[in-house]
């Protein structure tokens, strides 16, 4: 028979008493109990609820728009507007359209003027090439021209993007102008020396954005009225 170690068996039953009298007071779990509190307690970030199936599978909602294009270009070019101002921190909606507004007003006065200097300072080759063929066409025709801006009554950016490193940008002019073309003899063939007339038109901008050259190029230009 082996030997029985009394101070093992005393410490056993000792361990059974505390036991017993721990789930006297404590009781027993028959589920998930809330976790009691206390100063020790660590703390937790409490986990965001779960959306009900219906918004987990929704689309994730678009960010915020950049305040700076409210008012002065249509929504669905901010973010190519944002793209170009990213590329180019000079870039902000004020100083660019008050440029688009005075090269509006010089390409319309060089174009009347027959001033081909002027224009190709200010246009991209192709859309130069376009205006120049028309002054000669005039020219050769025998024909002068006159064009007044009377008022620039809106700029609008409609559009917006960034193409590699071009940054390209169209602007809806409103405008009013008086314009009258005559032939050789002075009598008007086109136009009125006097009437105003509103004219809506497209102009399209780009500007290489690694260029030190601030200044943006007239691409196209479209005619609305």
């Amino acid at each position: 028979m082996p030997e029985i170690d009394l101070p093992t068996v005393l410490l056993a039953l000792a361990a059974l008493f505390v036991a017993f009298k721990l789930r006297s007071v404590l009781g027993t779990r028959s589920g998930p109990q809330r976790p009691a509190g206390g100063l020790l307690a660590p703390l937790r970030r409490a986990p965001a609820p779960s959306p009900p199936p219906s918004e987990a599978l929704a689309a994730p909602a678009a960010a915020a728009p950049s305040p700076w294009w409210k008012g002065v270009a249509d929504p669905e070019a901010w973010s190519g507007l944002d793209a170009i101002a990213a590329a180019d921190r000079s870039f902000a909606p004020a100083p660019f359209l008050s440029g688009a507004r005075a090269a509006y007003d010089m390409v319309v006065h060089a174009f009347a003027a027959g001033d081909a200097a002027t224009l190709q300072n200010l246009m991209a080759p192709e859309a130069f090439a376009n205006f120049d063929t028309a002054i000669r066409a005039r020219a050769a025709a025998g024909r002068v021209m006159t064009t007044t801006v009377v008022s620039i009554d809106g700029a609008f950016i409609t559009a917006a993007r960034l193409a590699g490193p071009f940054a390209q940008v169209s602007v809806r002019f409103t405008t009013k102008l008086v314009s009258v073309t005559k032939d050789s003899a002075g009598a008007v063939v086109e136009g009125s020396p006097t009437e105003v007339v509103d004219h809506a038109d497209i102009w399209a901008f780009e500007r290489d954005v690694r260029s030190r050259d601030p200044n943006w190029k007239l691409t196209a230009t479209h005619s609305e009225l």
